[in-house]
């Protein structure tokens, strides 16, 4: 594994570089998840990029971009294990210009759900990723269906930008007892990580009931916050997989989501139905 740290390192290994590009972008603090969406990229490509980057531009001031778990040896090892031929770590002087153009986020897709309560987060998620499918120029880009919102967005900008990369979506890995493999889990505590088992559960109860010919989107977001009431709910919607409202829900075209704080720690999760 080449393990590279400046856009000219990687810019002249990319040139050389014949066949199809798999490319998992992370901020580290890998886990089952990212070895996931690795392993497949492993399989559907000859070459495997891998970038690890806490990028500061998706956090708001009062976030936790200091304290965003690093656990650089942990991930070199997983990488190695993997398969990763080339890994790609910047730091973020190499990555962001004193002046340079800003990518915004459309403003109907980026200020709801998660760009309602974190303004601006997916301005920055955006503009990072431009970088990284630029530098990359990957045949194909892998990434996690548990941020649902961020994966549309993605698809949206490589679809309007033309960028010829294909947007790979990854089923959510989860915990034997259902809960969503996630970076921040490791800010739990024991009564903590009992009570996050509520996201997954909540999403469990409102596919039971679209299972059982519930089909009215209010009477499902009920039953979720039902099983949420232990806990501070940023939301938890129903809504068409273009992240609009409706009314009915309509099976293979509806995703459930929902954000709660447990603790300290913000949790997301979803259920493609």
């Amino acid at each position: 594994m080449k393990i590279v740290s400046t856009v000219k390192e990687l810019t002249a290994i990319r040139e050389e570089l014949k066949g199809s590009v798999g490319f998992v972008a992370t901020m580290g603090a890998m886990h089952n998840g990212h070895l996931s969406l690795i392993r497949q990229a492993r399989i559907q490509n000859d070459t495997v990029v891998v970038s690890i980057f806490v990028n500061p531009t998706q956090f708001l001031p009062n976030e936790d971009y200091e304290k965003y778990p690093r656990r650089e040896e942990a991930d070199l090892k997983i990488c190695t294990l993997a398969g990763v031929d080339i890994l790609f770590m910047p730091t973020c002087e190499e990555m962001y210009a004193k002046t340079e153009p800003e990518i915004l986020a459309p403003k109907n897709l980026a200020y709801i759900l998660e760009g309602s309560s974190r303004p601006g987060h997916f301005d920055g998620v955006l503009r990072i990723v431009l970088k990284l499918l630029n530098l990359v120029r990957p045949t194909n880009a892998y990434f996690g269906k548990k941020d649902a919102q961020q994966l549309y967005l993605i698809q949206n900008m490589v679809k309007t930008l033309f960028i010829n990369t294909n947007i790979i979506p990854c089923d959510i890995v989860r915990e034997s007892d259902g809960l969503a493999l996630s970076s921040r889990n490791i800010y739990l505590g024991e009564k903590d990580r009992v009570q996050a088992l509520a996201l997954s559960i909540a999403l469990k109860n409102a596919s039971q009931a679209i299972m059982k010919g519930e089909r009215e989107a209010k009477k499902i977001e009920l039953i979720m916050l039902e099983s949420l009431q232990d806990l501070k709910v940023d939301y938890a919607k129903a809504l068409s997989r273009n992240f609009e409202a409706k009314e009915q829900i309509i099976v293979k075209e509806t995703i459930l989501l929902i954000a709660a704080f447990v603790g300290n720690t913000r949790l997301i999760d979803n259920l493609w139905i």
